[in-house]
């Protein structure tokens, strides 16, 4: 019996083998079709990109033709190189780079000589293009923006890199892919699926058909159509007041977590990065290292919060029970700890209502103490502290549908134990925490994400851009609510302070008739480094709010570089935001006035010349 098993083995393998021969010589005509790639030419039909819409239906990003001229290196014959030249109005000195750059990429294989003709410069080329033997036309689409904004949330298209066709074989040589923004997140959705057609040439290398009768070919898919959580309207408006000023503003649905708002200041249009200028375009723009208008300030600035941080110091506070509503501290403008002060604008007695809507320092940093002060030493009590930071979102990347972003800080003890030698630091050595002026950084969907959370009374979702998908169902992680530490009962108290801020306190001016609004003012310190010193320039100015109080539908948080303090800029822009959205229209024409015509560039061409800065004005 065991002699029979070894013949056994070497028949059925050679029989194994035999078939898959037959199959792949016979029956599967794959390999023979790359074997005859000589005689084949393949041609690729490319898909519209799927269109974007705003939340309510708007068209924002649709598509126009487009015309790449594709060149075959070992093609090219009896070229007329000057009056090619001519036509296309390129150097020399170009044609042989692009030429040599084709080659070397493959001289049997197509690629793109010169991208993005419009409709006029394809119809000169088309007229003439017999004349040129290893060239022909490959019809493309590109972006057509129906408004120029959102360039930082659409991000564009370019041709795709070396190194992703290698990693990706989908992509060939001249495709197009998506940069940044929701085109680069969404490129599976929006792309939609290449067709291609297999021409069989003769000896003569001319076309006679289809080959095996097109059993081979398939047809292109256009990419699915997205829908943007975001208004358009809104967002229009908020590039609008941001113009002659930098910095970012980030409005969100609290109840979804879907982005209503997401504008960075400078901005560019989105049409600049199309067409034959679009790379000298972003060239310029990557090179301006002043503006940054590539750079997304929503969401990759890191900025102290300044005063909306105290909403925190006081929901932490309440919840560690080292206060209560009816806790009461006396400020004398400012806090004294040791042989250093804390300036505040503040006097007389504060409870936690109005020591946020007056914004309190001394009062901030007496519950702030006690927080850390709870716990036997200062390194747990930071950390208790900065882990219900952290279930804010804080400290950690958001999780949301965009490319770009950073983590801020959340300090811990790890931090402050290798900034000091053991022991040497305690609680009043950090007490600038407690106001958002110390090692704390937050981005502005970080802190908008915040104002969710409170709106909510205690939980978020994960920011997101994305409302619908074409045949698809959006990630589950952007419908998965996320609870923070805070018990519900301590927001309402924090909420009526913020409510009270409009009412009674620094943003008293703002308030907007029929919209109860809760919201924070804040000043950041702004610190940099000029001619290896550190200076300080303008605070930056800055603001936090949702509305209406009950059942919100929006929050926000602005930042404005160097715009003074809280009420003077991001203020008013937070309240036209909310009024845009809710109403519609503006009855505050005042303050629309006022930010429309206000530019900070002054202020900016400071840095650059060395000029003193006015800190308090």
């Amino acid at each position: 019996m065991r002699k029979a098993i070894l013949p056994s083995l070497i028949i059925f393998a050679t029989l194994v083998v035999l078939a898959r021969l037959f199959y792949l010589q016979i029956i599967d005509d794959e390999y023979k079709l790359k074997s005859e790639n000589n005689a084949i030419k393949i041609v690729y039909e490319y898909p519209e990109r799927g269109y974007i819409y705003d939340r309510k239906g708007k068209l924002m990003v649709a598509n126009q033709p487009s015309y790449d001229i594709m060149v075959v290196p070992r093609e090219i014959k009896n070229l007329d190189t000057l009056k090619f030249c001519e036509l296309l109005s390129i150097t020399r000195k170009e044609f042989d780079k692009k030429i040599k750059k084709a080659t070397v990429y493959s001289p049997r294989l197509p690629s793109v000589f010169l991208a993005q003709l419009n409709k006029k410069e394809y119809a000169a080329f088309q007229e003439k293009i017999r004349k040129f033997e290893g060239f022909y036309i490959q019809k493309r689409s590109l972006r057509d923006y129906q408004a120029n904004i959102g360039a930082n949330v659409f991000g564009f298209i370019t041709q795709v890199s070396p190194a992703m066709i290698k990693k990706n074989p989908y992509y060939k040589s001249g495709d197009l892919i998506g940069k940044q923004g929701v085109e680069e997140y969404y490129e599976d959705f929006l792309r939609g699926q290449k067709g291609v057609k297999y021409i069989q040439r003769d000896k003569f290398n001319r076309d006679i058909g289809p080959y095996k009768e097109g059993i081979f070919d398939t047809l292109s898919k256009q990419g699915d159509d997205i829908t943007l959580s975001l208004d358009m309207e809104l967002q229009k408006y908020g590039e609008l007041l941001m113009q002659n000023k930098r910095g970012g503003i980030v409005a969100i649905e609290p109840k979804t977590g879907e982005i209503l708002a997401l504008i960075s200041a400078p901005t560019y249009e989105p049409s600049l990065l199309i067409g034959r200028m679009r790379s000298k375009n972003y060239t310029a723009l990557y090179n301006d290292s002043i503006a940054k208008p590539l750079y997304d300030r929503g969401l990759l600035a890191e900025y102290p919060p300044g005063s909306p941080f105290k909403i925190l110091t006081a929901l932490v506070a309440l919840q560690e029970e080292v206060i209560d509503e009816q806790t009461t501290y006396f400020c004398r403008r400012g806090f004294s700890y040791g042989n250093r002060f804390m300036k505040c604008h503040d006097s007389g007695p504060s409870q936690l209502r109005d020591g946020i809507y007056k914004s309190c320092n001394t009062y901030f940093a007496n519950i702030y103490l006690k927080t850390i002060q709870k716990y036997p030493n200062p390194a747990d009590g930071v950390d208790v502290w900065s882990n219900h930071l952290k279930s804010f979102g804080l400290g950690n990347f958001m999780g949301y549908d965009l490319p770009p972003g950073r983590k801020g800080s959340v300090p811990t003890s790890k931090l402050y134990n290798k900034y000091y030698s053991a022991g040497g630091w305690k609680s009043t050595t950090i007490i600038s925490n407690s106001i958002g002026q110390g090692e704390v950084l937050m981005t502005p969907i970080q802190l908008c994400n915040v104002m969710c959370a409170v709106a909510n009374q205690g939980y978020y979702y994960t920011p997101h851009i994305i409302k619908k998908i074409k045949n698809h169902t959006i990630d589950k992680k952007f419908t998965t609510k996320h609870q923070t530490t805070i018990d519900k009962q301590y927001f309402p108290p924090v909420i009526e302070g913020l409510f009270d801020v409009y009412n009674l306190g620094t943003a008293s001016r703002l308030k907007v008739d029929g919209i109860e609004i809760c919201g924070k003012t804040g000043t950041a310190e702004n610190f940099t480094k000029i001619n290896g010193q550190r200076v300080q320039l303008t605070d930056h100015s800055i603001f936090v709010a949702f509305a209406p109080k009950d059942n919100p539908k929006i929050a926000i948080a602005v930042f404005v570089e160097n715009g003074y303090w809280g009420a003077r800029i991001a203020g008013p822009i937070s309240s036209l935001m909310i009024e845009k959205y809710l109403k519609g229209k503006i009855s505050r024409t005042d303050l629309e006035k006022r930010m429309l015509e206000s530019s900070l560039e002054s202020e900016y061409a400071k840095v650059l010349s060395g000029q003193p800065f006015s800190i308090n004005k």
